[in-house]
């Protein structure tokens, strides 16, 4: 049997992810109270109950959405999901990711695969109900300097622009430039030039980012049904003004989720901190803070301010320039869409658990919470090494200087591990132990001195002894490394680094179908995936 395939690797064994991340998946007591319905065993028919009593605008969810794929070749499956968005039978699994360039990195089309695939599990295990998937634009974000790279075959690309405020707002100028390096850097492949034209398409013929995100996201991910939701519009956010209202006057989310973060920060370590406010004022070019500096609310690094008249005037004539940071926008979400489960990375798990007062001080039902699927993709050529060097693809995961060091220890024919030497030595020293006490007591802390100073030695020439063995073995080791490197770009996960356009350009779409199919949506595994010409080797 080939010893180098393995098929999944339980993610406390990666070495990647959090304790909490971890327990949130065993539903360890420390942390299960933060959250209302199991990650991995879900009763989809409470999470459906919980949902119908919630009062939900489905007809002007419909609408929005169709006036937002105007102009776009629409696949049928997404527009039947989009009319079944309307039905009171009808539930959303959803994701929520920014609109980084180019989709950023590649979990980002895990975490759309995985709505899908969710979506179309629980559609067979309740086939009374549809289930719609969703990709829900978080265009609001203002972070360009991570949204606006890729890292791309050992490069990082950054897309040179002095725009300012929310990037899904931004205009696309510039990104020809990088488009030109991508293709450069993706060099041949069957499908290279069809995706490239179509990144010029979505990057070159939209009027922002955020346009250009959901045409480039339709055409990869249309014909699984997928949904695109722009919630940076005045129609959704009207639904949200009691929310934003109490917030700007109340400041209730700073209390609420200040003392849940109380208690969760007793085991774990917090990943967002409540602001007083926890509004953004957004316009063209600007994302700033709102804060209240005694009877006035003001716009920091503005000009801007208004009093509590002014201040909920603008909010009903535009709630539109109103942003909820990361403490308010996924009560946002679950306000808008008819959504049942929320696929989310370690990160964005985290800052979930802070909210389930949040939801239930506001009667919005709390979703389920699903940790984004992880994969490794193995290539024909790593996966031929790892069969020559006779290693498990798990043995990757650990520190790669432990992997090479016992490596050469099981193929080497010298004897590199001293431990007969180390055994003589502390009998000779027990013996002179021993005799030092019997001769004068105080020269036993001289003899402990020299059986340390003996021990270093030989630990030294221990050292020197697997330095000299490994150059022998200097391919191997040096293979080893290069295939770390490779699979685990700059010492992250593959996922968290790559693009997946090194991969679609040899397979196209058949890449997400490889994808669905050795993807299980609940797991608390990290799953390998080998190309396909490997599988004979």
């Amino acid at each position: 049997m080939d010893q180098s395939v393995c098929n999944s690797v339980p993610y406390s064994e990666t070495g990647y992810f959090s304790q909490l991340v971890l327990d949130f998946l065993a539903e360890h007591p420390h942390i299960r109270s933060f959250y209302t319905h199991s990650p991995l065993h879900p009763d989809v028919d409470a999470l459906v109950h919980a949902k119908k009593a919630q009062p939900l605008q489905r007809d002007v969810l419909v609408k929005a959405l169709q006036a937002q794929y105007t102009g776009l070749e629409v696949h049928p499956a997404v527009q039947e999901n989009i009319n079944l968005l309307e039905q009171p039978n009808t539930f959303s699994i959803c994701t929520a990711h920014q609109p980084n360039i180019f989709t950023g990195y590649l979990y980002f089309v895990y975490k759309i695969l995985q709505t899908v695939k969710l979506a179309a599990e629980f559609k067979q295990q309740r086939p009374q109900y549809d289930f719609v998937p969703v990709y829900y634009m978080g265009s609001e974000d203002n972070d360009l300097d991570e949204l606006g790279s890729i890292y791309l075959n050992g490069q990082t690309l950054t897309w040179a622009t002095t725009q300012k405020g929310a990037v899904g707002r931004m205009q696309p100028a510039g990104l020809e430039e990088l488009i030109v390096q991508v293709e450069q850097l993706l060099g041949y492949g069957q499908y290279a030039a069809e995706l490239v034209q179509l990144l010029r398409t979505a990057y070159g013929q939209h009027e922002n980012i955020q346009e250009a995100t959901l045409y480039l996201v339709n055409a990869l991910f249309g014909r699984f049904g997928l949904v695109v939701l722009i919630p940076d519009a005045p129609v959704f956010k009207k639904q949200y003004i009691a929310v934003m209202k109490d917030e700007l006057l109340h400041q209730t989310s700073y209390r609420l989720v200040g003392d849940t973060i109380e208690k969760l920060s007793q085991h774990y370590k917090v990943q967002a901190n409540p602001r007083e406010i926890n509004l953004f004022y957004l316009v063209n070019n600007s994302r700033e803070r709102i804060v209240k500096d005694g009877d006035q609310w003001k716009v920091l690094h503005s000009g801007i301010s208004f009093t509590e008249t002014q201040l909920e005037q603008e909010l009903q004539e535009h709630p539109e320039r109103f942003s909820p940071n990361v403490i308010l926008r996924g009560m946002l979400q679950e306000t808008i869409l008819p959504n049942i489960a929320f696929i989310g990375g370690g990160g964005e798990i985290a800052y979930w658990l802070e909210l389930q007062a949040l939801f239930a001080h506001y009667r919005v039902p709390y979703p389920m919470l699903v940790l984004r699927n992880s994969f490794l993709l193995v290539d024909a050529v790593s996966r031929k090494w790892l069969h020559k060097l006779g290693l498990c693809i798990k043995d990757l995961f650990g520190n790669v200087n432990d992997l090479v060091n016992n490596f050469v220890l099981q193929h080497t024919n010298a004897s590199l591990v001293l431990k007969k030497e180390y055994d003589a030595l502390d009998q000779l020293f027990d013996e002179l132990e021993a005799r030092a006490r019997s001769i004068d007591v105080t020269l036993v802390g001289s003899v402990a001195a020299e059986r340390k100073k003996a021990a270093r030695s030989i630990g030294r020439l221990e050292h020197k002894f697997l330095r000299a063995e490994k150059k022998k073995f200097a391919w191997q080791t040096n293979q080893i490394r290069q295939l770390r490197d490779k699979l685990f770009p700059a010492g992250s996960l593959q996922e968290r680094k790559e693009n997946f356009m090194p991969w679609y350009i040899h397979e196209g779409s058949a890449l997400f179908d490889r994808i669905l199919a050795n993807m299980q949506p609940l797991s608390g595994e990290l799953q390998i995936i080998y190309e396909k010409s490997a599988d004979a080797v």
